[in-house]
């Protein structure tokens, strides 16, 4: 297990790794909301998949980095305080490019040992029983594993992502057909069935049935299915993106905070500077090819 230990003035810092989920679960309870991922993630069948680092100040956490393994680039999920990030990121929390998740705050923090790319800040969104407030249905549906084919093709309209039967399974999705077509679908990125938070995402409706209020409806669906056995549902919005902040807002979905989500390189990593590089020549082939 890597230690470092860094003098402070006021206090002596140890950035290190850890397992102990109730030390991690402790910190990341200071704002569920805001670590809602993150919250998941301890969950048993993210075990092997989540790394954590700790800064302490004394017996004190004040500082946590999460990093979620698999194809790079995955999360880094950033929290707490700037010298106890900065200390992690520097010796304990090392990828090479990543998707970093941080409070505006903890930028300078981050970019002490990452090169992050331009882009919007994201909306944290959170909803309760309480405060949920249910859509017209204009004949929403479960969709299911066999489901996963007409899903893939609904999303790679939207995002290059590919969702799994067991993803699907493991989740909870809803879709809207028209004349026996999946036109519209949301669906979780994460539930912490432990922690009784969950959070929706891959939400998309296809370009020509956009307008009629379907992704608030697969959205509302899938929210209040959540919240048959979850106490928080949280979801991201970009913030240049008002229409979306405002069909949320009808579900009874509030802002909680707006975060950083950028991708981040690793200053002085080869591997970042070749991702880079690559990355800067698909796009430019892709805005030759239009």
């Amino acid at each position: 297990m890597a230690t470092v230990t860094l003098d402070r003035a006021a206090s002596r810092l140890f950035a290190t790794t850890t397992t102990d989920r109730t030390l991690i679960k402790a910190f990341l309870d200071r704002d569920r909301i805001y670590a809602a991922y993150a919250l998941a993630d301890l969950e048993d069948r993210e075990a092997a998949r989540s790394r954590w680092g700790i800064a302490k100040a004394g017996d004190e956490v004040v500082s946590l980095v999460l990093e979620y393994g698999g194809p790079s680039p995955q999360p880094l999920f950033v929290a707490g305080r700037e010298d106890g990030i900065e200390a992690i990121l520097r010796d304990v929390i090392t990828p090479s490019i990543a998707y970093v998740a941080c409070l505006p705050g903890s930028i300078r923090s981050v970019e002490t040992r990452y090169r992050l790319e331009p882009g919007p800040q994201m909306v944290r969104m959170w909803v309760d029983r309480e405060t949920f407030r249910p859509a017209f249905d204009p004949g929403v549906e479960p969709l299911d594993p066999g489901d996963a084919g007409e899903l893939n093709r609904l999303y790679r309209l939207g995002f290059g992502s590919w969702l799994t039967p067991q993803a699907i399974a493991e989740g909870i999705y809803r879709g809207i057909r028209v004349n026996g077509r999946l036109v519209a679908a949301a669906g979780t990125h994460v539930i912490g069935r432990t922690a009784r938070i969950a959070v929706v995402g891959n939400v998309l409706t296809q370009p020509e049935f956009r307008g009629r209020g379907y992704a608030q409806a697969t959205t509302a669906a899938v929210t209040a299915k959540l919240l048959e056995f979850c106490d928080h549902v949280v979801l991201n919005v970009r913030s240049d993106n008002p229409p979306a902040l405002n069909a949320y807002r009808r579900l009874g979905y509030a802002e909680h905070v707006r975060f950083e989500e950028r991708l981040g390189h690793r200053i002085g990593s080869l591997w970042a500077d070749i991702a880079s590089a690559l990355r800067r020549f698909a796009q430019r082939r892709e805005q030759h090819s239009r």
